[in-house]
């Protein structure tokens, strides 16, 4: 048993980042998987509820003196656990790259993820009654204009080396190999952007990445959501 549990889906790309920063800094962990889409979603049961009002994942509890603290939202966590280990650090040590990392990470987990997470395409086809190939180009399209934007930035800028700044993994990288993974996974052609495709195959040469990728999680299943 761990102090620390991760609450997650193996599919999620928010607890994908998660998993990442804990398998760089080597962290002891238990997870407690939350099916997003088994009997409506066991993120929407009271229980779950009771530990995430909002019915999201990934959260963590961290048991610190008999006590339970719960923290949610992915990048929060991350952050949270680089201060606590911060071995290997996951941000700059400069206020302005720091800034530079954090703004790469926003722009994915805030810019490009959200439009195309999983309950707004269930509402796009439960609620809206979109056809399964609607509802495939709504996600093709805001990836599309997501990663047009990045991989302009990226494929410019001097800070950026093997990985998203210079040669070792940040908080950027957490946040871009999930959402390429998420794009290969709807079949998203990616040739138009080859420094965000150079950038998340060398992260997932490294093992902590492959480790944290969805197939070797325990509760990983056949691809059918």
């Amino acid at each position: 048993m761990s102090d620390l549990t991760l609450h997650g889906y193996f599919r999620s790309s928010a607890s994908y980042r998660v998993r990442i920063a804990l398998a760089l800094k080597t962290i002891r962990f238990d997870q407690a998987p939350v099916h997003l889409v088994r009997d409506g979603g066991e993120q929407l049961l009271p229980e779950y509820r009771a530990i995430n009002p909002d019915g999201l994942v990934p959260t963590l509890t961290h048991a610190v003196n008999g006590e339970a603290s719960v923290l949610t939202q992915s990048l929060a966590i991350v952050e949270y656990l680089d201060e606590l280990y911060p071995e290997p650090p996951l941000l700059p040590r400069s206020a302005l790259d720091r800034a530079f990392v954090r703004s790469v990470a926003l722009q994915i987990a805030c810019e490009i993820h959200p439009v195309a997470n999983l309950r707004v395409l269930k509402y796009l086809k439960g609620t809206l009654e979109l056809s399964e190939e609607q509802k495939d180009a709504w996600y093709r399209h805001w990836i599309d204009l997501g990663f047009r934007s990045l991989e302009s930035r990226l494929s410019t800028d001097r800070r950026v080396g093997k990985f998203v700044f210079g040669d070792t993994p940040t908080l950027a990288d957490l946040c871009l190999v999930p959402q390429v993974w998420n794009a290969r996974r709807f079949n998203i052609p990616l040739d138009d952007y080859p420094t965000i495709v150079r950038l998340a195959d060398h992260a997932m040469s490294l093992d902590a990445f492959a480790a944290a990728e969805p197939s070797m999680q325990p509760d990983a299943e056949p691809r059918r959501h």
